[in-house]
């Protein structure tokens, strides 16, 4: 990290009442991710309890299995993140993402994919939409009979999109964010495709779902876009959204128990600040109370008799925010620059800090699953 990081700033508000499980690597002998529930300010392996996260999320009862488990204690929270031992709290689980959930954000989509990934047209295209449109969907039910009226005006206006359909029409958006293993925790760099010119964080809740689609806890996640590459086509959505370092969650998965459940989830602020090396600043927020789909709506559309998780999943609930305040020249809109911090904060979940980079100077992925079954198996947990 480019600047200290303190236990008390990344755990949640009312930490003593949470419960908090995550992933930490240990050299030596051991060497290896373990899963660790948090206990005050100190890690505890439950490795012996579930040796991987998803075997973990699927145990009957699993809070109270923790509160009664008592496991070896290697290392201080502080340590863990002065070490940058924190790694993204899922394993085997798929990472998947629900895209345009919050319908006043299509409208940035809209502007992407009509102005090509060109951000210095993207305040012309703006204006129109607010003239049509007055600026906002909120309100507009998803696949409702007003939803429809509004596509055929659209239609007619010529300003009809993709994104629109995803986000008003009746099915949603879920795409795979990136592969098992590959996305970052708190503390360790994001990265941006060099080639990019047009990007963002995305703050987004991420909700963690049991391979029968039981949704029993949630984390914090930085869903990195290239809003170039997706605006000059939707079919360049996988080199957008998935490259080396370009997925964060964390940093821990809080559990649903009788202090915190879905309706948090539902009321929840999600706020994320950008801040530069060159002095640049921008900060905002997402309500999730003005989400257009329903957190379990959207854990239903992508976990079915359809599409089954076997090991389970973890699924973004998408992002209103989108930063828009120019950096490169007047018309520059925003774009990240490396050494940028991005925090993103949420009063149950805590924070997920990590700087950015382009992602082929991001540390390499290297680790996958036959380096996990490896390390599971040398340390007879497998």
């Amino acid at each position: 990290m480019k600047h200290d990081l303190t236990a008390s700033d990344i755990l949640p508000a009312n930490a003593a009442d949470a419960i908090c499980v995550g992933r930490v690597w240990r050299d030596g002998p051991m060497a290896g991710p373990h899963i660790v529930k948090i206990d005050g300010d100190v890690l505890v392996d439950v490795s012996q309890l579930a040796p991987t996260m998803s075997d973990l999320l699927e145990i009957p009862d699993v809070v109270n299995e923790l509160r009664r488990y008592k496991g070896e204690q290697i290392m201080s929270l502080q340590s863990a993140l002065n070490l940058n031992l924190l790694l993204a709290p899922p394993d085997l689980q798929a990472i998947k993402a629900s895209g345009v959930t919050f319908a006043d954000s299509a409208l940035e989509r809209v502007i992407e994919e009509s102005v090509y990934g060109e951000p210095e047209n993207a305040g012309e295209v703006r204006a129109r939409i607010a003239a049509t449109l007055g600026g906002s969907l909120k309100g507009v039910k998803p696949g409702s009979e007003e939803a429809a009226k509004l596509k055929s005006v659209l239609i007619n206006e010529g300003m009809w999109s993709q994104y629109l359909e995803v986000a008003i029409g009746p099915d949603p958006e879920i795409f795979t964010k990136c592969q098992p293993l590959a996305s970052v925790g708190c503390g360790a760099e994001i990265g941006v495709h060099p080639n990019s010119a047009w990007n963002n964080p995305e703050a987004e809740i991420v909700l963690a779902v049991t391979s029968s689609g039981a949704i029993v806890g949630a984390s914090l996640g930085n869903d990195v876009n290239l809003r170039d590459f997706e605006g000059r086509s939707a079919l360049l959505l996988g080199l957008a959204k998935d490259n080396n370092a370009s997925c964060a969650i964390g940093p821990f998965i809080r559990l649903f128990d009788e202090n915190f459940t879905l309706n948090d989830i539902r009321q929840a602020e999600v706020n994320v600040t950008i801040s530069g090396e060159d002095g640049f600043s921008e900060s905002g927020s997402t309500s999730m109370s003005d989400i257009s789909r329903d957190p379990e709506l959207l854990v239903r559309a992508a976990i079915n008799d359809n599409h089954r998780f076997p090991d389970g999943m973890l699924l973004f609930l998408g992002t209103m925010f989108t930063p828009r305040k120019n950096r490169n020249g007047e018309f520059g809109g925003f774009t990240h620059k490396p050494g940028d911090i991005v925090t993103i904060r949420s009063k149950n979940l805590g924070a997920l800090v990590n700087p950015v980079t382009t992602s082929d100077r991001a540390m390499p992925w290297r680790f996958g699953m036959r380096c996990l079954m490896r390390s599971l198996s040398a340390r007879d947990l497998i």
